[in-house]
């Protein structure tokens, strides 16, 4: 549910806000959709430089400069927003408002300055909690229920700013990251809107976070992403669901490393060791720090992903050899 006052219908004929998008990643795409239909203008983007990817190292540009292509709308790319260039450029649009969802670099103060509406970031958590780069991947992995969007002014601090409104969402049992972030795209593009309109008729005024219920959430590193098989199978559940797709979960056999999809608790199942894998009919099991898992699907390295099943009966684990040894 989207929590802002209600707010009056704009006036036919009255202005519409003139903006600068800035997102880079495919998340970021749905909100410049519902702007561009919209009655605000957007009149550029600002979207991360293009990069190589992929194991042919080509270039290629950002989901959210795609769009922007598609659209005819022009597209700025500085290494970094302090650039002079960069500054000038912004100067020189004279933008209302600079709506924001997950650009990818901290904006300086003099470019916050130069829009009168200042930037305003769309961020998927309900802040203060999970301030920073990955908070859907961390409200899964700590086990919140509830998550949601907020839209805030953008300054200097770290997701510090004031919030105008919020929705919430909860979270599913078997969700992983990306569907969690996928919907929170969608219903928050409409926050967004929501959020710019009532800015626009002058009804909606940020409010200051609360001190208390603070946390970060800082981006999750392929490191981060190791299943550690000692802890509980419901705390290994929910931080594998919280790292797919990216970077993905991974252990290790037979010393290379092997992708993991997401794992489901088994109830009142062997016991096992942490790590020890156990082939039981067509279901692969992993012993935990308490209780046991399911494998559903795994990548070995230098192949596809496969199911779990059919992974074991090529590998043929011994009795009590294990994973992430």
């Amino acid at each position: 549910m989207v929590r802002l006052r209600q707010l009056p219908p704009r006036r036919e004929g009255e202005p519409a806000l003139k903006l600068l998008f800035a997102g880079t990643p495919a998340p970021a795409v749905p909100s410049l959709e519902a702007l561009l239909a919209s009655d605000h203008d957007v009149v550029a983007v600002l979207s991360r430089p293009d990069a190589r990817s992929g194991r042919g190292r080509t270039v290629s540009r950002s989901p959210v400069a795609e769009r922007a292509d598609a659209a005819g709308i022009p597209v700025l790319q500085p290494r970094s927003p302090r650039e002079p260039e960069f500054l000038a450029q912004l100067a020189d649009l004279a933008v209302d408002c600079a709506p924001v969802v997950a650009y990818g670099a901290l904006v300086p103060q003099p470019a916050l300055d130069l829009p009168r509406h200042g930037w305003v970031n769309l961020h998927f958590s309900l802040l203060p909690a999970w301030r920073g780069a990955a908070p859907v991947q961390h409200a899964i992995m700590a086990g919140d229920e509830v998550t949601g969007a907020s839209t805030f002014r953008l300054e200097a601090g770290l997701d510090t700013g004031p919030v105008f409104g919020t929705l919430t969402e909860a979270i599913g049992a078997r969700d992983t990251a990306g569907d969690l972030l996928e919907r929170l795209a969608v219903s928050g593009a409409q926050l967004l809107v929501a959020t710019l309109d009532g800015i626009e008729a002058g009804a909606l005024e940020p409010r200051p976070q609360p001190s208390d219920g603070i946390s970060l959430a800082p981006k999750v590193e392929t490191a981060d992403a190791r299943v550690d098989w000692a802890l509980p199978s419901h705390v290994v559940d929910r931080r594998v669901r919280g790292v797919t797709p990216a970077p993905g979960a991974w252990t290790t056999w037979r010393g290379e490393r092997m992708r993991v999809a997401p794992v489901e608790p088994v109830a009142g199942g062997p016991d096992l060791s942490p790590g020890e894998v156990l082939l039981d009919g067509r279901a692969v099991v992993v012993g935990t720090g308490s209780g046991a898992v399911r494998l559903s699907q795994v990548q070995p390295a230098g192949k596809r992903m496969l199911p779990a099943a059919d992974w074991a009966r090529g590998a043929r684990p011994a009795a009590g050899e294990r994973v992430g040894a």
